[in-house]
């Protein structure tokens, strides 16, 4: 868990709000967090111990404004928190840290190299993926895994996660 100290009052999930508001602007920006959830729905079906929220807000700290990527997944947390399922990620009532987070690139530039890498290192994330359809040069898909508390850039296809016990990777097709 991470290391700062909280205020005495911490609000619920419901007390908070469960959107940033922002608009995708790109139809990747939902097609590729649902269909990476609709896969781990399918692979691992029995399993009640993972959580996949889409553009749902991370809250670290109560007096500041949530992280909302694009998709993230967390490992030994309860897959339904009750019947009226969670309106947002609330790491002092979970205590577990997103194990993935996936940001995927929008038209408009959202700082996925920079700022939003540093949260994430800084909030303990093991891997950060980044997805960016207009790259030419250089790799579409990017895996960063949090060694000794700063992100690696690690490389293959797929690129295999152990802790996870997946793969990611990139394929074209319908």
């Amino acid at each position: 868990m991470l290391n700062y100290n909280l205020p005495r009052y911490l609000p619920s999930a419901d007390e908070l709000p469960d959107s940033d508001e922002t608009p995708v602007d790109n139809e990747l920006q939902e097609l590729i967090p649902g269909l990476l959830k609709a896969i781990l729905l399918i692979l691992w079906a029995e399993r009640m111990d993972w959580f996949f929220g889409i553009d749902m807000g991370i809250y670290y700290h109560p007096e500041k404004a949530p992280i909302v990527p694009d998709g993230f997944l967390s490992l030994g947390v309860e897959r339904f928190y009750d019947e009226e399922l969670r309106p947002s990620y609330v790491l002092w009532d979970e205590n577990v840290v997103p194990t993935l987070v996936l940001e995927v690139v929008s038209k408009k530039y959202r700082k996925e190299y920079s700022t939003k890498l540093e949260e994430y290192q800084d909030l303990g994330v093991l891997y950060y993926i980044i997805y960016s359809s207009r790259r030419r040069r250089k790799p579409r898909l990017e895996v960063h895994k949090l060694v000794n508390g700063k992100y690696e850039l690690h490389s293959g296809h797929p690129v295999w996660m152990p802790e996870i016990g997946l793969g990611i990777g990139c394929e074209k097709g319908n």
